[in-house]
């Protein structure tokens, strides 16, 4: 997914964006950056974070660098942020999204303009690049940041740095947050709410939708007002974001709670059906706090992750690979295993390997059933808008793989969504098949309409097209 932090101070910004960029770095794996503006111009650092964590990268940068105005992000994907000179000047810019028609977005530019994009490894082109080709099309950053939100299909949060400031500019449906944040000499703009509130500043606002602001130390200018509409990803809540964060006023942790509490009232488990709840640590761990605490079924973790050594930033991008990974960092406990009918919470189910890997290995370990749960419905469709459940095919995703299994080949936005509804008997038959083929003694998900009851917010704001399809 990916996520940045902007500051503007008096003094200098530094500190505030190393710590500030840090906070962020359980939204990527690949790549890092920071740009300071100061005396001498920009100055930038970007490096490769697979191996080694943001800190440990930059410390050194950080020493040689000054400036009071300064940009930072944390990529999954492409190196950024990008330092770009044009007809607007020199700026700096980061983004956070995902853009689908990048092929044909850049066989225009290059015909029509003559201009020309360096390839990544693997022969793709930088998002960031592309999007600071559409913005510079245009007479002024204004306009150039609102064309290039029109033509990309997907989504686009960007931060974009000038000598004289920092823009902000929220997806035109809201579907990733931008937060800022104030203190006495300035202001931090953050993709996370909790980002800042350690280095002293207080919460300023939330950027709205479409909504373009500017900041400068002197203060926060809005340049276009927020849209009405929005559709905010449901999966910041259940997957991507830090326990301490909140969207749209709604905290992480609380709702992860409330979509537990759901599933454990559907469920009807009780004491006399299993002896423990645990989560797959970290992000499943709070829906089976909520879950244990409406089933009265006692809350234990028979399992720790090993972080130390074993910190999320490190997973290889090929899929065995991720697997064997995310095997290693667990450690039974076997006296809270052998024996044992655990009821088993992930956040998701995507492509099914990992959890798969899971039971195999507290059954190894001893245990006497696993009731596998989901905190999110079956995964239908491939993200269009984020990276989560990025895939070459969306029948990587296992409830897909049912389905084409089922059904053949070319099955119909009709039929998909008869399997996503949970009343339906073709969805209670992929549940089984997923069970089956996943070899859990029974399998549970939560119901998109009790995940959407544990956010809050209306569901027109929310984004669920992963879940039923709908845009």
């Amino acid at each position: 997914m990916g996520g940045f932090c902007g500051v503007a101070t008096k003094n200098d910004c530094v500190f505030d964006l190393f710590f500030g960029t840090d906070y962020h770095s359980h939204l990527g794996t690949r790549r890092a950056g920071m740009v300071i503006y100061g005396e001498k111009g920009f100055n930038r650092a970007i490096h490769n974070i697979e191996n080694s964590p943001f800190r440990t990268k930059f410390e050194k940068d950080v020493m040689s660098m000054t400036g009071n105005l300064g940009v930072g992000c944390i990529s999954d994907y492409e190196p950024q942020p990008l330092i770009v000179r044009s007809h607007h000047g020199p700026y700096a810019i980061t983004t956070v999204g995902k853009i689908n028609n990048v092929e044909s977005l850049t066989d225009e530019i290059v015909q029509n303009s003559g201009a020309h994009f360096m390839e990544m490894s693997g022969g793709n082109i930088n998002a960031t690049e592309l999007v600071a080709a559409l913005i510079n099309q245009q007479d002024n950053l204004i306009d150039g940041i609102r064309y290039a939100q029109d033509r990309i299909d997907g989504s686009l949060s960007l931060m974009l740095m000038t000598p004289t400031g920092i823009y902000v500019a929220r997806d035109k449906l809201g579907r990733t947050p931008i937060f800022i944040g104030k203190k006495a000499d300035g202001y931090i703009a953050t993709s996370e709410s909790f980002a800042f509130l350690n280095l002293g500043y207080k919460d300023y606002k939330i950027v709205g939708p479409g909504e373009i602001d500017i900041l400068t130390p002197e203060g926060v200018t809005v340049l276009v007002q927020p849209g009405s509409k929005m559709k905010i990803c449901t999966f910041l809540w259940v997957y991507y974001g830090y326990p301490t964060s909140q969207y749209e006023g709604v905290p992480v942790e609380t709702m992860r709670y409330q979509c537990g509490e759901h599933m454990a009232r559907r469920d009807g488990l009780h004491i006399d059906d299993a002896d423990l709840v645990a989560g797959v640590p970290d992000s499943g761990t709070p829906h089976a706090v909520g879950y244990a605490n409406e089933s009265g079924i006692p809350f234990k973790r028979p399992f720790i992750k090993y972080t130390p050594t074993w910190p999320r930033s490190f997973m290889p991008t090929i899929q065995s690979k991720r697997d064997m990974i995310a095997r290693m960092k667990l450690i039974p406990i076997t006296e809270l295993i052998e024996g044992q009918r655990l009821v088993l919470i992930d956040d998701s189910i995507v492509r099914g390997t990992q959890l798969h890997n899971k039971t195999e290995f507290l059954k190894e370990s001893g245990a006497a059933k696993i009731h596998v749960r989901s905190a999110c419905p079956p995964i239908m469709f491939g993200c269009k808008y984020l990276n989560f459940s990025r895939s070459t095919s969306e029948l990587e995703l296992i409830a897909r793989r049912m389905v084409e299994k089922e059904e053949g080949k070319d099955v119909s936005l009709d039929v998909l969504k008869q399997y996503a509804d949970p009343n339906t008997d073709r969805y209670a038959h992929m549940v089984d098949m997923i069970r089956d083929q996943l070899a859990f003694d029974s399998l549970g998900y939560n119901r998109l309409d009790d995940m959407i009851e544990s956010v809050g917010l209306d569901a027109d704001k929310l984004c669920t097209y992963c879940w039923n399809g709908v845009e």
